[in-house]
């Protein structure tokens, strides 16, 4: 069961703080993956693992761990995860991720999450429900009559301040070579619904997805691996005059101007990869204006570095 998402009292005399982090890749110990799944693009990735990808996420599990800690001292109220928990979506790496991150669940206000695309690698993943099924009981949303596909999307409104609506644009990808994503025409339908529904009125609004539609640059990712129809996602967030989007996949922090949403876009990039790591940790205000504070890993632990300047009607 989710927590009660209304703040506690302290958190009322304060800015709302939310967590956001992504691709924290814990590490796969190849020797307990099973014999029948070294075929197709599992073996690509285990390949790709032994060659030295994995080993910048050797210290992923102490460095959650670390991040639950920052948590617990920053008081945050809310944690979102944009995916990509695992790397080859295996069975037994989604049921360690999740006892791997459940301190962060533990957040006053909750938890939510959306799958990356190494935690849907190959169609198997969405056969037997792993994700939703070791992820079930944070994928609820408050507003289940506007569900289209599934849990998706997803909404949690947080107190009278905050709405969290989390769409999924994670699939598999059988062919080794594509790592992209799409989120299905029923989502995008459902999320323009959901943002124009008078139970929204009035709160700052955080859409969440794994795939980034922009990347820094404001160019979108390459066809291969960036998100198909960010086009379509982003003419579906276009309005929004009190809110941001949120993302990872790409394993860079970063912070890009959108148009027609006010708050812009938001990567969390890796929140493990060495020399790499990063996170936002924002505070949202009872006016409504939102603080970000880009985070990084300095070697011992994680600290907050000087907050981007809010953006126009943020």
């Amino acid at each position: 069961m989710q927590p009660d998402v209304e703040p506690p009292p302290a958190a009322l005399r304060r800015p709302l703080r939310i967590l956001h982090f992504s691709d924290i890749h814990l590490k796969l110990n190849l020797f307990h993956m099973p014999l029948h799944k070294w075929f197709g693009k599992r073996s690509i990735g285990a390949v790709n693992l032994m060659s030295g990808r994995g080993r910048r996420f050797d210290e992923a599990e102490e460095k959650v761990a670390a991040l639950a800690g920052f948590a617990r001292r920053q008081e945050v109220d809310l944690v979102i995860c944009t995916g990509d928990y695992t790397a080859l979506g295996l069975e037994h790496e989604l049921e360690r991720a999740r006892r791997v991150v459940a301190p962060l669940m533990r957040a006053p206000s909750g938890f939510v999450t959306v799958p990356g695309n190494h935690d849907i690698y190959v169609t198997d993943v969405v056969r037997q429900r792993r994700f939703l099924r070791h992820f079930a009981d944070v994928l609820v949303s408050d507003l289940p009559d506007l569900c289209s596909d599934g849990p998706w999307p997803l909404v949690r409104l947080i107190g009278d301040r905050l709405a969290v609506v989390a769409v999924n644009s994670a699939r598999p990808n059988p062919r080794p070579w594509r790592s992209n994503g799409r989120i299905p025409e029923a989502q995008l339908q459902a999320l323009e619904r959901i943002l124009a529904d008078r139970r929204l009125d009035g709160r700052f609004v955080f859409v969440i997805t794994h795939y980034a539609p922009l990347l820094r640059d404001g160019r979108p990712d390459t066809p291969l691996h960036g998100m198909v129809n960010g086009d379509e996602f982003l003419a579906a967030c276009h309005g929004l005059k009190r809110g941001a989007i949120l993302c990872g996949h790409v394993h860079r922090r970063y912070h890009v101007a959108v148009d027609g949403v006010a708050g812009g876009l938001y990567c969390a990039g890796t929140a493990t990869m060495a020399g790499r790591e990063g996170f936002w940790l924002f505070e949202l205000d009872h006016q409504g204006g939102l603080r970000a504070l880009p985070g990084e890993w300095d070697g011992e632990g994680y600290r907050v570095l000087d907050p981007q300047p809010a953006a126009a009607g943020a």
